[in-house]
């Protein structure tokens, strides 16, 4: 029980406490109940699961731009009982039946709102597969919704403009994706080249028309902790290359070439350096570039630089 120092009895003017288990509330000093019809303002249910908790509250919860209708539709139940439990007749449930149907109908009333849920529904599930966050889903989502009042995206793939629409969001939110890796996730084997030549088509006019602030450039420095990430380099190797790529981001090393491979061959160059046994073959596939690629950015960046790495001492016993 909970004491409320704000109200005091009608009767002996002593404080009042509430009982939120009987929903009353009572007096401390001479037990007469003031309430018996206590509002509960807790929690609907003590599930420690957020699916759980979503199912079976009474409200949806925050808006979201990955489904056409914001996320705040509603539906009508299939079921043959009413809100108290009751069944309900055969012509109720007829009736209610056909209000299903056009409601069902009337939430995407016109071409562009279905074009729009199936964008978003390939959306949603081309991110479940690629892993990616709620953050760059949502972010893709917005985008496209921008680029249907810029551009006119009808008659044009599906699955290539949500390609080009998460790579721009992925270049948004800092996350390093190639838009051949995002088409593989979309598309099946046999149409990936096809379809990420035509996610680049449609990218390069998401970018002419929206303007260049809707797509920054990933940095060198996501390029090569994907890399280290991905092939469980040790730290100290990764932090080398990092300061290597750090000390020549001003040359023109990287001049028109691909930034993956120039991280995989800062990485190879550390491991070197350190003495770590990282092979070309594994750098060179998690990279997608050729081993070839790796020996030539290594040999630029061996010939533009002398490198000079100082070890620490080990420290002994006395």
């Amino acid at each position: 029980m909970n004491t409320l120092e704000t109200q005091s009895c009608p009767e002996c003017k002593s404080a009042l406490v509430d009982d939120m288990q009987n929903g009353e509330i009572i007096c401390s000093g001479c037990g007469v109940v003031v309430d018996d019809r206590m509002a509960d303002f807790g929690p609907e249910n003590t599930s420690s699961n957020l699916e759980d908790k979503m199912r079976l509250a009474r409200a949806t919860g925050q808006t979201t731009y990955s489904q056409h209708d914001l996320g705040i539709t509603t539906d009508i139940s299939i079921s043959t009982k009413d809100f108290s439990g009751k069944p309900i007749n055969h012509d109720m449930a007829n009736k209610m039946q056909h209000l299903r149907k056009w409601q069902q109908r009337i939430r995407v009333s016109n071409p562009r709102e279905r074009r729009l849920a199936n964008v978003l529904v390939k959306m949603g599930d081309a991110c479940n597969s690629l892993n990616l966050s709620r953050n760059v889903l949502e972010t893709a989502s917005m985008i496209y919704r921008d680029l249907d009042g810029h551009v006119e995206v009808k008659g044009k793939s599906v699955a290539s403009i949500t390609a080009a629409t998460i790579y721009m969001a992925c270049k948004q939110c800092e996350v390093v994706r190639s838009l051949e890796e995002i088409c593989r996730g979309i598309c099946a084997p046999k149409d990936v080249k096809s379809k990420t030549k035509l996610a680049a088509k449609y990218y390069r006019t998401m970018v002419m028309e929206m303007g260049h602030k809707t797509a920054p450039i990933v940095t060198m420095d996501k390029y090569i902790s994907m890399i280290a990430n991905k092939t469980h380099t040790e730290v100290r190797v990764e932090r080398l290359a990092l300061e290597i790529a750090a000390k020549t981001k001003n040359s023109s090393i990287a001049d028109g070439k691909a930034p993956n491979g120039i991280a995989a061959a800062y990485l190879y160059v550390a491991s070197v350096l350190l003495g770590q046994n990282v092979l070309q073959r594994d750098v060179s596939s998690v990279a997608e570039v050729t081993e070839v690629t790796i020996r030539n950015r290594c040999k630029e960046i061996l010939t533009c630089y002398k490198l000079r790495v100082t070890l620490r001492p080990s420290l002994t016993k006395n």
